[in-house]
């Protein structure tokens, strides 16, 4: 068996298209769409990260401003800066790039952005739209791992969808998103301290967000299952996927080790973007 590569990066291209003739058409009635991301002391990662975030921004017309702090910002001073970036009409996205140092209230952070401007679909009153199945903003990874899916006609639909890893930005939330009326998969969350992962062996989709390498393995699975890691990890200065070289040979769908999912992620969160810029002139904003 050769599985089905659930490589996202076209996928992804499509979904900054359609941004780019949304944006089009927001730049033609006089609204230029504006993402402002905050970043909090240096962060690697994230800082590589953002580059890709703004330079996705540029490419499909959407104006942006990267906003470093010093490391040592204060609760109060980070909350100020919010609240201005809130009542500004211009910016029609906020992004708090997370992680925040520790010294930080990441939840207290978070809660503070405007929810119609959490493009990254992480406040609690987003969050809560997600649970009750109303219509909101969805976290970006979630939402672009349950597009991937679909657009790959991976059956969802009564289907046994086990997630590994029970993390606020990918875990709880996809778990949410593929139980919801109209998707109705059956869904499991585990996590790596789960003490019984047998559920794996009987699954059609395993969708990993541990960042443990090689955490699932072929003999986890069974014969022809979908087979999604969203964990990466960073040894050796390489990128290692939650998925084991070995899972291809007997998945019928899998990612490909290089973590083609933060495509995906990016997209949607300028999906969001646009949605939020259309909405405000729709308000009058």
């Amino acid at each position: 068996m050769c599985a089905v590569s659930l490589d996202s990066a076209d996928l992804a291209a499509s979904r900054l298209r359609e941004v780019a003739a949304r944006v089009s058409e927001l730049r033609r009635r006089g609204v230029q769409p504006h993402l402002t991301t905050v970043l909090v002391g240096a962060h690697p990662a994230s800082e590589a990260y953002l580059a890709r975030k703004h330079a996705d921004c540029e490419a499909v017309g959407i104006a942006s401003e990267a906003m470093v702090l010093d490391a040592g910002t204060g609760q109060a001073d980070l909350l100020a800066l919010i609240a201005r970036l809130n009542a500004d009409p211009a910016r029609h996205g906020l992004l708090v790039q997370l992680p925040l140092p520790d010294h930080l209230d990441s939840d207290a952070i978070v809660a503070a952005v405007d929810p119609a401007k959490d493009v990254d679909g992480f406040h609690p009153v987003n969050l809560g739209r997600l649970l009750w199945g109303s219509d909101g903003v969805l976290p970006c990874t979630p939402a672009g791992i349950l597009d991937l899916l679909l657009a790959r006609q991976v059956p969802l639909a009564g289907r046994k969808v086990v997630i590994l890893g029970r993390g606020s930005i990918v875990g709880r939330p996809l778990a949410m998103l593929l139980s919801r009326k109209g998707i109705d998969a059956d869904v499991c969350l585990l996590h790596s301290r789960s003490g019984d992962l047998s559920a794996v062996a009987s699954a059609d989709v395993v969708i990993s967000a541990v960042g443990i390498p090689d955490f699932v393995t072929a003999e986890m699975i069974r014969p022809g299952a979908a087979v999604v890691g969203v964990g990466i990890s960073h040894v050796g200065g390489q990128m290692v996927s939650d998925i084991a070289d070995d899972v291809a040979a007997k998945a019928g769908f899998v990612t490909p080790r290089h973590g083609s999912l933060g495509a995906m992620t990016r997209a949607h969160l300028l999906l969001n973007l646009v949605a939020a810029t259309e909405a405000a002139a729709r308000k009058g904003h």
